[in-house]
């Protein structure tokens, strides 16, 4: 199974080009915003998109054939999403154009893009390094999106098909127990410690608090540019946690690949409406809730299947009240061995780290799921029962 990555390239740009590329996605963002805004919202498909306003989109704004086809792909695509989410599509930005194999082309020679504009087909040099120039060698992409960033820059977002290498075969498996104290922390020891973090994130809640309340009162000016600095904090805040989330999945698929080893993760979707159904406080719902773990585990997927790295999903239930080392619970359901960062067995007598704990048996089940031999996880206490059923005599009357 093929693996789509994107490589994202630097265009060198004449000022002749730059205005062609500028033209293109002005009237690229005018056909995207005309045709949501004039066509029922309930349309989403593609195919009746472009039979109701293909031509007028061609009349309209001057785009070629395929770019007006794109305008309706992109358009049914968002709608899409937005009845996922229960939300309306309510407007395109201007800055970016979506291509495919017909009117975008990559030629490895020199190292350059020929692209469709509103002027016809222009060639372009790429500026990149040896990163990109090794995940484009030998490739044949057939679609990529041209967006333009705030500094000026245009880039060209180039989708490439790479069958990912077979991943290896192992006994070995690291354990990653996600938190809030500790954002990840790996049954080797390894962990990510959350409170550096934590504090960000209270100075940007802190920011966002002040600026809401200035944005509701003061003249319009001042409101308006109250908004545009909430605007640029969730930017903010968003590229931050995407930065941390990224050195963390490196991290960790680096570490397994170089001991020939699997990873094993809790499986927690539906985790967060489940737990904001219980009774908390506005701020600790904010706390739990302001974290992109589901980004994480994207990242270590597809982290893991380039490496050649396997990854293992194992349920959640029980992984932080069981002890690895004896796999006995408390036997009251209503107390637990574990008291905040800290896990003392009772019946083993184990004490250290919850969260150290907690991935060594999410370690565990990832073994048992990875490498099947029978049931092997069992509580001692279990055991010792069960051999002295079987070597006590039966009694008859």
């Amino acid at each position: 199974m093929s693996q789509v990555l994107t490589v994202s390239c630097k265009l060198k740009a004449s000022q002749s080009q730059a205005a062609k590329l500028d033209a293109t996605m002005e009237a690229f963002g005018q056909a995207l915003n005309w045709v949501n805004q004039n066509t029922p919202e309930k349309i989403v498909n593609a195919v009746k998109l472009q039979s109701l306003c293909y031509y007028e989109i061609r009349a309209r704004f001057g785009l070629s054939s395929n770019l007006a086809q794109q305008v309706c792909r992109r358009v049914a695509g968002a709608r899409k999403v937005a009845r996922q989410r229960n939300r309306p599509v309510k407007e395109f930005k201007r800055r970016f154009v979506t291509y495919d194999a017909r009117i975008f082309s990559f030629r490895e020679k020199d190292w350059t893009v020929s692209l469709t504009t509103v002027e016809g087909r222009e060639r372009f040099e790429l500026a990149i390094g040896n990163y990109q120039r090794g995940m484009l060698a030998g490739s044949n992409p057939k679609s990529a999106t041209l967006v333009k960033r705030k500094d000026g820059s245009y880039y060209i977002q180039i989708c490439v098909e790479k069958k990912p290498p077979k991943q290896q075969d192992t006994d070995k498996v690291i354990g990653v127990d996600f938190g809030r104290t500790d954002i990840a922390h790996t049954s080797e020891g390894d962990n990510w410690n959350g409170q550096q973090l934590s504090r960000v994130r209270e100075r940007y809640s802190r920011l966002r608090a002040v600026l809401q309340r200035k944005a509701s009162k003061g003249t319009r000016s001042s409101r308006r540019r109250c908004r545009e600095l909430l605007q640029r904090l969730s930017g903010k805040e968003r590229r931050f946690q995407v930065w941390v989330n990224h050195r963390i999945s490196k991290a960790i698929v680096s570490r397994a690949k170089a001991t020939n080893s699997a990873i094993a993760l809790e499986d927690l979707t539906g985790i967060r409406e489940r737990i904001n159904q219980q009774p908390r406080s506005k701020t600790e719902r904010r706390r739990a809730n302001s974290w992109a773990f589901y980004q994480l585990r994207q990242f270590l997927e597809y982290k893991a299947r380039v490496a050649g790295v396997s990854l293992i999903l194992v349920p959640p239930a029980y992984t932080s009240q069981t002890c690895h080392k004896c796999l006995h619970i408390h036997p009251d359901p209503a107390q637990s061995y574990r008291s905040g960062k800290s896990f003392k067995c009772g019946h083993c007598g184990w004490e250290g780290d919850a969260d150290l704990n907690g991935a060594n048996v999410i370690a565990l089940l990832g073994a048992a799921v990875n490498q099947p031999r029978g049931s092997g996880l069992f509580c001692s206490l279990v055991e010792q029962n069960r051999l002295r059923a079987t070597e006590s005599p039966l009694r008859t009357a």
